[in-house]
């Protein structure tokens, strides 16, 4: 019979369910403002990157100039002076160092290295008559550079690329032999 009858509705357990609803909605906003403050970090990186990026391009494009250069009047020196030609070359490499701690990295054509696009930046062609060496790099000119953080290119390598020329071609000495 006493079923029937309702009972007043508990205060402890009234009190209970109002808490734990808070509780879930703390839980909630909590959850939205950790949300809220690993996007505004990731941005923040994204920021303080670009603007590293932003400042120190001007000082690494720069910095490549003089390391071709100087790589380029090491070459050029004569045979006579190789102290000079190897000073050059030690103060390019300090250059290439420069570049490094700014986040870039150096990267040089290879010759006979195919060519691949985007990583290689053709400035003209040397024919060839051999089709092996066709599209393969026949002259560094400029290094390269990479973005190390991204792996990204920020200027391809120059070069001369070989162009098979079938006028051009090496004779072919297999035939004449014992066709007399």
């Amino acid at each position: 019979m006493d079923e029937d009858i309702e009972q007043p509705p508990d205060p402890v357990v009234d009190r209970l369910e109002r808490v734990e609803a808070q509780l879930a909605d703390f839980h909630r906003r909590s959850a939205h403002r950790e949300s809220v403050i690993d996007r505004l970090h990731d941005e923040n990186q994204e920021f303080r990157d670009g603007l590293r990026r932003v400042l120190l391009e001007p000082v690494v494009t720069d910095l490549l100039r003089l390391y071709d250069s100087m790589l380029r009047e090491a070459i050029r020196l004569p045979a006579a002076e190789p102290v000079a030609a190897k000073l050059l070359e030690s103060y390019a490499d300090e250059v290439g160092l420069a570049i490094e701690r700014c986040g870039f990295e150096l990267f040089l054509a290879v010759a006979g290295e195919g060519f691949v696009s985007g990583r290689h930046a053709p400035t003209g062609t040397v024919p060839t008559g051999d089709p092996a060496s066709d599209n393969t790099v026949a002259e560094p000119l400029s290094a390269g550079l990479l973005e190390i953080e991204t792996g990204k290119v920020r200027r391809p390598a120059r070069a001369r690329f070989f162009r098979y020329d079938a006028i051009n071609r090496a004779p072919d000495t297999s035939d004449s032999v014992g066709s007399e």
